[in-house]
């Protein structure tokens, strides 16, 4: 490892669960950040700063004035702009010693495949149930874990899913009430309900820490484990999940995996 990049992640190669060798390890690995906005924002920015050799960033949407309270990889400078090109320049400024690919794409069943070539990971950045519904598919289809993360107004969630080792998305959320952002069918907006910056900020984190420890194989995972933060009392609670048998996405006995 040349001196500089010793250096860069010198504070992180002193963790005995990292070490050298865990941080070449990272170097080495692909992670797909599934939307860009406010959870995507800052776990990829902790995820680049941290070594992950090749991020790639999937969005669809362009930067917006009402973004900017949460989504802290873009600025004023950027509204307009495809919020990909807008994140793949802020990481890149962070980052330089690492490779960002930006894919200005709508995530569906159409374009999910195609960006999962070579992925390790997936980190969850999205805003709705059906796109979450379509990765846990993906994810499952291509044995990949995948770190969901989950906001409104000053409460988060947030749990990992790894094919084979723990329950999936489906079988904890499978019929989402119509009138929750969850709902929402793809390719239109969800409903403007309330966020604060830091909510997306505090799943976001744990996001990232959850991804590194499965990149790296160490900690205890929230794997079959939910947690739940409400930010304005600081109550955190943890709930154990157990797999659904009648699930349409995991259980042996479904027909439509791939819907």
């Amino acid at each position: 490892m040349p001196p500089k990049t010793r250096e860069r992640y010198t504070r992180q190669i002193k963790l005995p669960q990292i070490g050298l060798s865990g941080q070449e390890k990272l170097a080495g690995k692909r992670v797909l950040i599934a939307g860009i906005g406010g959870l995507g924002s800052l776990s990829s920015m902790y995820l680049a700063a941290a070594g992950v050799g090749h991020l790639i960033i999937a969005d669809h949407d362009q930067v917006e004035l009402s973004n900017l309270n949460r989504q802290i990889l873009h600025s004023e400078a950027n509204l307009g702009d495809p919020k990909v090109t807008s994140a793949s320049q802020r990481l890149g400024q962070l980052n330089s010693t690492i490779q960002i690919t930006p894919v200005q794409v709508r995530i569906d069943h159409g374009s999910i495949d195609g960006l999962l070539e070579g992925v390790d990971l997936i980190v969850d950045g999205c805003d709705n149930y059906p796109t979450r519904r379509i990765i846990n598919r993906a994810a499952l289809r291509h044995n990949l874990p995948w770190i969901f993360g989950g906001v409104r107004g000053f409460d988060g969630m947030i749990s990992s899913f790894v094919p084979g080792s723990s329950v999936c998305f489906e079988c904890i959320i499978q019929n989402p009430d119509p009138l929750e952002p969850e709902a929402i069918k793809p390719g239109t907006s969800p409903p403007n309900n309330g966020i604060l910056g830091a909510t997306a900020g505090m799943i976001a984190s744990i996001q990232a820490m959850e991804a590194l420890k499965l990149l790296l194989t160490i900690g205890s995972p929230l794997t079959n484990r939910l947690i739940r933060i409400s930010g304005l009392t600081m109550r955190i609670t943890t709930t154990t999940l157990t797999p659904n048998l009648e699930c349409k996405g995991c259980a042996p006995s479904s027909k439509d995996k791939d819907i």
